[in-house]
């Protein structure tokens, strides 16, 4: 791969919207029009429905292949006093679903308990000493949560113990059999024919709650909807797209926040500065999130998911402290990660189509943030790994260009375990096997992207003149465009040819920048970019800029400003 002068990023434009859905639709706002066109509801009937968060599609749990089955087994399992165990994962969708699910047994007076396997001890996903020690200890039903899918063997050997097995999991199933299981309720089995296949680990353990509980009395409709905070922080932590049924879960779950008696909830926004009052989806993934996640990433997720369960707010608040002092280790671990795996990824072969470091030091909790900014940076799907006595741990993260779980499948002979999905993966591989596993993945990235133009690619809804960006336009229009995030981006703008009347550095190190920017009319819009504090010491007169729009609260009182994405020089050449 050669350098070139093209700018760093490519930015595009969506197609303009079409004469017959700007007609139909003509009761909207000309950008919001847009936008919605963009989003692929071209008439005003699709558009309101997509606004309103209504789900389009038959959302009944039961559409789920090995529902009934599932919900049988539970209700005998509950009719019959059985204890029953909630095996989840260690980030913020394994927790918020094994906590929803026990929540919602405990209601229906289950015998039910979560388990979460400790990261650095077990690592991802069901493990035979895990089940032996929950048959033991008298489980007779063990539910899985946002795992189990790719665990063939540890289901074989859970039947073999006599301990029953219900999996549910969103991740993608390995070709050929699916783990021996009383039920396996994942929309993207085979022959599965719910329709939406993108709902989280959280997601799917509220549909199998929803079928538990159904929609009938008002305690049952009560529970549920208590349910939705943990649905929302388990979606848009995970990254699960903001799309379909996961929209309207998100929607209702961000309601269900600002109006919340969970107690850990509470202390954990506090801790994050976060108003409940005003919490969206741009809070749950920068800031409760990363909190959430922070005690599986370092020690073990236990007290993340006693924090959303606990009733007592003396604990709720030691938690959410020790939780907040956790994420700012894992920061400072983090930053000294992604310098040292940078540089041995570059060194060790810079013009790769696929980034690899790998150290005996790297902490496995940090290895996937390491990995995502690695990629963000070179824009090249990037591997950070963990080297133990006898295996090496990865993560992995990827582009749109490179489905990386399909690159780690063609591997599969090489691997003790792996999963994921298109754009982020984990794998477990003996050492012996870790330089051929390397090479091959470097020759499939190779062989996939030679020849692209691997640059990022911001896309714009439409470009605009700045005079058209006023907060009635955020008010009145983007605001329903909510929860808006991986799926359902904030919408982007484009305007061109823009004055700058100051520019300034803020923030530690002089990172972000500080903007006021006029148009042609002469007035000013204040902007910020973050990570974008290098263009203080090259910023020409005018420019060209890519941008969201947002309000900005300061001291109790509301503007809205201009979220730079990217900066050109106005009429560069793309």
């Amino acid at each position: 791969m050669t350098s070139d002068t093209r700018s760093p990023k490519h930015w595009l434009t969506q197609p303009i919207i079409t004469p017959e859905a700007d007609a139909a639709m003509e009761k909207f706002p000309r950008i919001l029009r847009q936008i919605v066109f963009n989003r692929g509801y071209p008439t005003d009937a699709e558009a309101r429905a997509y606004l309103n968060a209504k789900p389009s599609f038959d959302t009944d749990p039961f559409g789920m292949t090995d529902m009934r089955a599932a919900v049988d087994r539970i209700r005998y399992a509950i009719e019959h006093s059985e204890p029953i165990a909630i095996y989840g994962d260690y980030d913020v969708d394994g927790v918020t679903s094994t906590a929803l699910l026990v929540e919602a047994l405990q209601f229906l007076n289950a015998d039910a308990r979560g388990y979460i396997p400790n990261r650095f001890e077990e690592g991802y996903g069901l493990n035979n000493n895990a089940l032996d020690e929950l048959k033991a200890s008298g489980v007779k039903l063990v539910i899985t949560v946002d795992c189990g899918i790719r665990s063939p063997g540890e289901a074989g050997h859970a039947r073999e113990i006599g301990l029953d097995l219900i999996i549910s999991d969103h991740h993608h199933p390995a070709e050929g059999d699916l783990p021996p299981a009383i039920a396996v309720i994942n929309p993207k089995q085979k022959g599965d024919l719910y329709h939406d296949k993108d709902l989280a680990g959280v997601g799917i353990a509220y549909k199998i709650a929803q079928a538990l509980l159904g929609n009938e009395g008002q305690n049952n409709a009560a529970i549920l909807n208590s349910l939705l905070d943990l649905v929302a922080l388990g979606t848009v932590a995970d990254l699960a797209p903001l799309t379909g049924e996961n929209r309207v879960l998100v929607r209702n779950g961000l309601k269900q926040m600002r109006q919340t008696t969970r107690q850990g909830l509470f202390s954990l926004a506090a801790v994050a500065d976060v108003s409940l009052k005003k919490v969206n989806a741009g809070h749950i993934g920068f800031s409760l999130g990363p909190r959430l996640n922070a005690a599986g990433r370092l020690k073990e997720a236990l007290a993340a998911f006693e924090l959303l369960t606990t009733k007592e707010p003396s604990r709720a608040g030691q938690l959410a402290q020790e939780l907040n002092i956790q994420n700012r280790e894992r920061q400072n671990i983090t930053r000294e990660m992604q310098i040292q795996a940078e540089e041995i990824a570059m060194r060790d072969d810079p013009e790769s189509y696929l980034l690899f470091a790998a150290h005996e030091d790297f902490n496995s909790g940090v290895i996937g943030l390491a990995a995502s900014r690695l990629t963000e940076t070179h824009y090249r799907p990037a591997i950070v790994a963990t080297k133990g006595a006898e295996e090496t741990r990865g993560s992995c993260r990827s582009i749109p260009e490179f489905h990386i779980t399909d690159a780690l499948d063609q591997c599969a002979d090489l691997l003790v375990r792996h999963g994921g999905h298109a754009a982020a993966a984990g794998f477990t591989v003996k050492n012996e096997n870790l330089a051929i596993l390397v090479e091959r993945l470097k020759s499939i990235a190779r062989e996939k992207l030679a020849g692209m133009d691997l640059r990022a690619t911001l896309t714009a809804d439409v470009e605009v003149s700045l005079t058209e960006m006023r907060g009635d336009l955020y008010e009145t229009a983007l605001r329903f465009l909510e929860p808006t995030g991986y799926g359902n981006p904030n919408p982007t703008f484009i305007a061109r040819n823009v004055k700058v009347k100051n520019a300034r550095t803020v923030g530690a190190d002089a990172k972000h920048l500080k903007l006021t920017l006029e148009d042609e009319s002469g007035y000013p819009h204040d902007a910020i970019g973050f990570r974008l504090g290098d263009w203080k010491n090259k910023m020409p007169s005018r420019v060209d800029v890519l941008f969201t729009y947002e309000p900005n609260e300061f001291n109790g009182r509301v503007t809205y400003q201009l979220n730079l994405k990217d900066i050109k020089p106005a009429g560069t050449v793309d």
